[in-house]
C-alpha cells in the first residue's frame, strides 16, 4: 500500500479514488452521528464531510477512539474537520474514510464565522506546524456562498403532523438531556409546531386513585430548566427504550438543532412521546440548515400573529362557552404560566379540560356545613399539562352559580374547549 505524502492534502473527490491508501483530508462536517460504545473495547462516531469537488451526500468518515472524550465532538455542522493518514475504504459500493485510533489525528476548526487557525479541539498526535492554513481558508472562503441542508424529502415530518406508530424523520431543536433513571435517558425537542391533541381513554372514576400524571418524566423539571424551554409549540419527550449502554450511546449536549432519521411516536395517557430505538440515528445539524432555517422563520411567523400562543389546533376561534372579565389581555400558554416570574397573576389561555375531580355534581361542593366548592381540573394545551383548583368563592364565580338555580342540573364535559 502506498502512502501519501503527510502534508498533502487531497480533495474529496480525489481521495475517493484512492482505495486502501492513506489520506490527509480537509472538509467541511455536513452531518454529524452520536458516538457510541463500538462492540469491541473502542468507542466510535462517524461524520459526513464534504468540500467544494465533493458535495452530494459527503463523504462518510469513521472514526475509533479509545474512550469517548477522544473522539471529535464537533459544536456545529458547518465546522471544518482536518484529518491526517486516515485509510480510503470500499464497502458494499459505497466509499468511506477509516480513522486509525493510533496512527490518524483529526483537528477540528469553526466554520466560515471564524478567522481563527487554531483548533477548538485536537487528537493528541496533531501538530499544528503542519501546513493547512491554505486549505482551511479556502474552505472558509467557499463557504460564504454554500448552503448545507438536512436533505428535503417525504420522510421530515412536523411535530404538527405525527401519527402514532408512524416511522418518521424529525427534524428540531434538543433543548434538554437528562438522565430519567440509571438506565434510561429522555431528550426533550422542539420544532415550533404543534402535536396534534389525544383523546384520554379514561374512566372518570379513577382519576381518584390513579389521575393523570403531569409529565412523562418520574418527577417535574427543576423550574430553571423548563424556563428555558420556548413557550409556543410542544416540547416532544424522546425515550431511549433501552439501557444506553447497551445502545453503547453518548447523549447529545441541549440547544442544538438535530436530524432524527426513523423514529417513532406514541401516546401514553393523552400524552405524545418518541421512541429512541437502536435503529435510530440522530445527526447533529447547522443552524443554516435550511430545515432549521424554515423551522425558524415559521416560529417567527406564529409569534409576530394576533393568535400567535393559541393552539393550532382551536383555530379559527375555540368555543366561546366561557367569558372572561376582560376581553384585552393577550392569549398565553400554559408554559407562560408555568414559567412566569411573580406568584399570583392572571392569565389569558385556551386549554382543554381532560380531568375532573370530583366528577359528580353532588361531590363538587363540600358536605360539611359551609358546603365550599373544591375541584381541581387538569387542564393542557401543546406546551404543558397542570392542575387548576376551584375553591370556595371562585367556584360560584366560575359556574355564576347564584344566576343559576338549575346549576345542580348541569354537567362539566371531560375533554372540552375552554377560555380561562
Amino acid at each position: 500500500m502506498r502512502s501519501r505524502d503527510e502534508y498533502t492534502f487531497l480533495s474529496i473527490r480525489d481521495a475517493i479514488s484512492s482505495i486502501n491508501q492513506k489520506v490527509n483530508l480537509m472538509g467541511v462536517v455536513a452531518e454529524i452521528g452520536l458516538s457510541r460504545q463500538s462492540k469491541g473495547p473502542d468507542c466510535y462516531c462517524s461524520l459526513k464531510i464534504m468540500d467544494e469537488s465533493y458535495q452530494g451526500h459527503g463523504l462518510l468518515v469513521n472514526i475509533f477512539a479509545e474512550n469517548m472524550e477522544k473522539l471529535p465532538d464537533v459544536k456545529s455542522a458547518g465546522d471544518i474537520i482536518r484529518l491526517s493518514q486516515v485509510v480510503m475504504k470500499a464497502h458494499r459500493g459505497e466509499v468511506n474514510a477509516l480513522f486509525n485510533k493510533k496512527l490518524s489525528s483529526f483537528a477540528l476548526f469553526e466554520g466560515k464565522s471564524s478567522v481563527s487557525y487554531w483548533p477548538y479541539q485536537a487528537s493528541s498526535n496533531f501538530r499544528i506546524r503542519d501546513p493547512y492554513k491554505e486549505s482551511l481558508t479556502s474552505l472558509r472562503t467557499w463557504l460564504l456562498n454554500f448552503q448545507l441542508d438536512s436533505g428535503i424529502n417525504k420522510a421530515i415530518m412536523l411535530l404538527r403532523e405525527i401519527k402514532e406508530g408512524q416511522c418518521f424523520d424529525l427534524v428540531c431543536k434538543i433543548v434538554h438531556v437528562c438522565e430519567i433513571s440509571k438506565d434510561a435517558g429522555m431528550l426533550f425537542v422542539w420544532d415550533g409546531t404543534d402535536t396534534p391533541p389525544l383523546s384520554c381513554q379514561k374512566g372518570l372514576n379513577d382519576e381518584w386513585e390513579n389521575p393523570l400524571p403531569l409529565q412523562l418524566e418520574p418527577l417535574p423539571l427543576a423550574r430553571d430548566v423548563t424556563c428555558t424551554f420556548p413557550h409556543v409549540g410542544t416540547i416532544l419527550r424522546v425515550m431511549i427504550d433501552k439501557p444506553r449502554e447497551k445502545l453503547g450511546l453518548h447523549l447529545p449536549s441541549s440547544n442544538k438543532w438535530a436530524k432524527f432519521v426513523s423514529i417513532t411516536c406514541h401516546e401514553r395517557q393523552g400524552l405524545w412521546y418518541g421512541i429512541f430505538t437502536a435503529s435510530t440515528k440522530i445527526r447533529i445539524l447547522s443552524d443554516e440548515d435550511i430545515n432549521v432555517i424554515h423551522r425558524q422563520r415559521d416560529h417567527e411567523k406564529r409569534l409576530s400573529s394576533k393568535w400567535e400562543r393559541m393552539p393550532l389546533s382551536s383555530f379559527p376561534w375555540p368555543s366561546r362557552i366561557t367569558e372572561t372579565d376582560s376581553e384585552h389581555p393577550p392569549f398565553v400558554t400554559l408554559m407562560d404560566v408555568l414559567t412566569y416570574p411573580k406568584v399570583t397573576a392572571k392569565f389569558k389561555c385556551v386549554v382543554r379540560v381532560v380531568a375532573i375531580c370530583p366528577w359528580k355534581i353532588e361531590q363538587l361542593r363540600s358536605p360539611v356545613e359551609t358546603q365550599l366548592y373544591r375541584i381541581r381540573l387538569t387542564l393542557e394545551d401543546p406546551t404543558a399539562r397542570i392542575h387548576a383548583f376551584i375553591f370556595a368563592e371562585n367556584g360560584s364565580t366560575a359556574f355564576s352559580a347564584s344566576n343559576h338555580p338549575n346549576f345542580r342540573s348541569q354537567k362539566f364535559p371531560a375533554e372540552s374547549g375552554v377560555l380561562i
